[in-house]
């Protein structure tokens, strides 16, 4: 048995490789969700127009690797106190923001948002998005496995993007 979770984080790039090493994680494809029209491109979509984030659609064995331990690895990858957009990457179709697929689902994302906000790790609120899933499309064959296929590429992105040096910051504070 398999289950979809679908999360934005602001670059997708950025997003498939945590997500991509585990036991029970089936696939993690690159995508659009939450617009107005069908089938966006990349281009529409950074044109911030459609309303489409930049997302990761995860097919996973939640009897091997649950809901909640992807919801770990999410908190990680991101600033959730910023709903402007992650890092280099500003604007709409950057914000962070969970879509549920079911009502244990969202269950288990109000908790852990809730828990997340109550911990004092951050000094603002925590404001990421929690919002019932919609289609996803697939983005252009380009983008998928965008760390492996042009693994240079992605490293220098992602070392000027600031997000490896908030994220060593936000998660190495020890927990109360």
């Amino acid at each position: 048995m398999t289950e979809k979770a679908t999360f934005a984080g602001g670059c997708f790039w950025c997003m498939v490789k945590p997500f991509d090493q585990f036991d029970g994680i089936e696939q993690v494809v690159s995508g659009y969700s939450g617009g107005h029209i069908e089938n966006p491109t990349y281009e529409q979509v950074k044109s911030g127009t459609t309303g489409h984030l930049e997302v990761v659609e995860i097919t996973f064995q939640p009897d091997v690797f649950p809901y909640e331990q992807l919801l770990d690895i999410f908190w990680q990858q991101i600033d959730p106190t910023d709903d402007e957009g992650q890092f280099q990457d500003r604007g709409p179709s950057y914000r962070a923001s969970i879509f549920v697929h079911n009502e244990r689902q969202r269950a288990i994302a109000e908790k852990s948002k809730q828990e997340l906000d109550a911990s004092g790790r951050f000094d603002k609120p925590v404001v990421t998005e929690i919002r019932d899933a919609v289609p996803f499309y697939k983005a252009e064959d380009y983008h998928q496995d965008f760390y492996r296929k042009n693994a240079e590429h992605y490293k220098k992105d992602r070392a000027e993007s600031g997000r490896d040096v908030f994220l060593s910051n936000a998660w190495e504070k020890v927990d109360a």
